[in-house]
């Protein structure tokens, strides 16, 4: 191309966002735009290059073998475009230095690194400092200050503080002793937790937060018994061992933490478990703007959240 038919920025993004969606209406979605929008700036750019980029039926957009080229050819292009753009932002706004982290258990699970990944590549001169958080007190390191921003469990309602952008979703399962007769189960409901024990929390962990992952009550309204307070992860798995209890938890738990003592069980109709960014509404710095938008953007090139 000339100087004269170098594509504007808006059609170069629109183009590398068709590619990757194959789908006008969530590129249209994505780039808030209107799909007539998409539409005219996708014939814009081909009318510039001279040739069909994509094909379109009424039932699939698929890109020509010059389209696939040209998106191979552009796509590093135009993330260093985009790292440097953030690189300059960053050093302008203040984002190097360090941005502490708190994580509770496995974090955003395999989405973790490409988050990382994403701001690191953006903002070299920040640094990030990981700090594991309990459940027993899953906010309050935030509300300390002794981190910036967590990546926590939901749900988090509280008036003071930011819910971001979802990173994982995931079922839940049962953790029962290894020689529980639930351990010889496909899986299991909620009704059945009813007839076992489970743990309650030690600390100031909001108590709408602990009954969503350990129910008081089943679905049918059956009391679900509660034995002994748990301050750790840890100590949970360990009094479980022991025969002391039951306790529901995320699926990805038995990947991270299993053991030959205890067994995990789907627990078939339980609502799945998420984890989000979460930051205090004062103060919110150029930092966590930016490690908020890195996650968002790990989220999106990932189709959506992390699934276990």
């Amino acid at each position: 191309m000339d100087g004269a038919q170098v594509p504007e920025r808006h059609e170069l993004e629109a183009f590398l966002t068709l590619a990757e969606e194959l789908h006008f209406g969530r590129t249209a979605e994505r780039l808030r735009l209107s799909q007539a929008r998409v539409s005219q700036t996708i014939r814009k750019l081909e009318r510039r290059v001279g040739a069909p980029l994509f094909e379109r039926t009424s039932r699939r957009v698929a890109l020509t073998p010059l389209g696939a080229r040209l998106r191979d050819d552009l796509r590093p292009l135009w993330e260093g475009v985009r790292e440097a753009m953030a690189r300059a932002q960053a050093t302008a706004r203040g984002v190097d230095g360090v941005l502490r982290v708190g994580f509770l258990g496995s974090g955003a699970g395999e989405l973790t690194s490409a988050i990382m990944d994403t701001f690191t590549a953006r903002h070299p001169g920040c640094e990030i400092v990981m700090r594991e958080t309990h459940f027993a007190d899953p906010l309050g390191p935030l509300r300390a200050g002794e981190v910036d921003m967590l990546i926590t469990r939901l749900p988090v309602r509280e008036p003071d503080l930011v819910v971001g952008p979802v990173v994982l979703s995931e079922p839940r399962v049962v953790a029962v002793p290894a020689r529980h007769p639930f351990a010889r189960r496909a899986a299991v409901s909620l009704e059945d937790l009813a007839r076992d024990t489970v743990f309650g929390v030690t600390g100031p962990a909001p108590d709408y937060w602990w009954d969503f992952h350990v129910p008081r009550f089943t679905p049918g309204g059956r009391p679900i018994p509660r034995g002994q307070d748990v301050a750790t992860f840890q100590e949970l798995l360990a009094l479980i061992a022991a025969g002391r209890g039951i306790s529901p938890m995320a699926a990805s738990v038995e990947r991270y933490y299993a053991r030959p003592d205890i067994a995990f069980v789907p627990l078939k109709d339980a609502p799945r478990t998420e984890v989000a960014l979460v930051w205090r509404a004062a103060g919110v710095t150029a930092r966590i703007r930016a490690f908020a938008q890195a996650a968002r953007d790990a989220v999106t090139a990932n189709g959506g959240p992390a699934r276990f």
